[in-house]
Parts: structure tokens; C-alpha cells; sequence
């Protein structure tokens, strides 16, 4: 029971993303933008073959090595996880550990089986299977504006941030990640040795040595 706490966390992770994907899959078209608060918070239908906030690889085997690698974390973050329980690790370490695991978990499902039962890999691969694309949709972009001409390399250019599209897994993963980052002394706590007492308060244990006019009591 110690460990299914932190693996319950990893599953309601990946419910909230396998919902949130497929409630746009069956609602919206690829695209097409919804705004939730105002226009710097809207949902935007996209489809990513790639990593997450809309990196992508422009190879067929990168696209294949990408899904295997998923697959070797979400097993060797599940078995760390098991270790750092019998090592009674910060328990907010343990959460943290559970939020990437549900976010990489929520990513492989898409990139393992979309591709066969939403029917949304690549033209050209030779199989759907591994080849999904993952389903994005939350799209930040707070502000934009565009540089002035006189600025060097990028005058003239259009500036949006923050642009990249993504989704309810790459969010869990990065919110793990980043406060782990920010929380390592409290999360990789050293041992502190013990403080030495002060020498004169210090006891030194030594035989008892009979007084003088005394005998050693004998031995029977």
C-alpha cells in the first residue's frame, strides 16, 4: 500500500490528459481555437509527431527512437520510484517523481496507439503503430508584438510569447522537473554528523580500581 499512493497520483494524471485529448479529438477540428480567458489562454487543436511544446523530429527514426525512449523512462521511473519508497525519500520528491511518470505514460498512449485507433499517423510511415501523434491544445500566448526594424538580426520580426502548444502531460512533467530543480536541499537533505561533546565534558570510563586499605573482593 506505501507505493499505490504514488501510482494513484500517476493514474489521475494520465486520466485528466487521456480525457482532455480526447474530448478535443471528438470536439474540435485540427486548428481550430477556442478562447478560455480572454485571448491569452485558448485551446488550440494541434497534432504533434514530435516531443513536447511542439519540438519535432524530422526523421522517421527519430520519431521511433523518441517512442522507445518513453517507453525505457516510464519503466525505469517506476521502478526508481519503488526504490525511493523503501528508501523513505522526501515525499514531495516521490510526488514529483509521479507527476513525470503520469505525464510520460499520458504521451506514450498517444504516440503508441493513436496512430491505430484515432487513425492519426504521419502519411508514409510503415506502420501506425508507435507512430500516433500526441494531441495538443493548451496555448499561452500572454503577449505579442513586433521588433522594431532598427533591432539587429530580428528587426522587422513578428514575437510571440508564449507560443508553443501543449498538453496536460508535458505540463505534469514540467511542473515535476522544475521542482526538483528548485527544491534540492530540501529534497537530498545530507546527514548532519553528530556534534562532539566538549572535552571537559567528556567521561572517561575506566576498570574500577579498589581504594587503598581495600582488597579485591576474591573470586569464587
Amino acid at each position: 500500500m506505501k507505493y499505490a499512493k504514488y501510482f494513484l497520483i500517476a493514474l489521475l494524471i494520465i486520466a485528466i490528459d487521456q480525457t482532455s485529448k480526447l474530448l478535443v479529438y471528438h470536439n474540435m477540428y485540427i486548428h481550430q481555437e477556442i478562447n478560455v480567458l480572454g485571448t491569452w489562454f485558448r485551446l488550440h487543436y494541434l497534432l504533434n509527431p514530435g516531443m513536447a511544446f511542439g519540438i519535432r523530429w524530422e526523421s522517421e527514426f527519430g520519431k521511433l527512437a523518441l517512442t522507445i525512449f518513453r517507453i525505457c523512462a516510464m519503466i525505469g521511473i517506476s521502478f526508481y520510484i519503488v526504490k525511493m519508497v523503501q528508501k523513505h525519500a522526501h515525499k514531495g520528491f516521490l510526488v514529483c517523481l509521479t507527476l513525470i511518470l503520469g505525464g510520460a505514460i499520458g504521451n506514450v498512449i498517444d504516440s503508441t496507439f493513436y496512430g491505430v485507433y484515432l487513425h492519426n499517423a504521419p502519411l508514409g510511415v510503415p506502420t501506425p503503430w508507435f507512430h500516433g501523434q500526441v494531441i495538443d491544445m493548451l496555448y499561452f500566448p500572454l503577449f505579442q508584438f513586433q521588433w522594431p526594424a532598427w533591432v539587429p538580426g530580428v528587426g522587422g520580426d513578428y514575437f510571440e510569447f508564449f507560443s508553443p502548444v501543449f498538453n496536460i502531460a508535458d505540463s505534469s512533467i514540467f511542473i515535476g522537473v522544475v521542482i526538483i530543480l528548485f527544491s534540492q536541499k530540501r529534497f537530498f537533505k545530507e546527514a548532519t554528523p553528530p556534534t562532539p561533546l566538549p572535552e571537559q565534558d567528556q567521561v572517561l570510563v575506566t576498570p574500577e580500581t579498589p581504594s587503598v586499605g581495600e582488597t579485591p573482593a576474591s573470586k569464587d
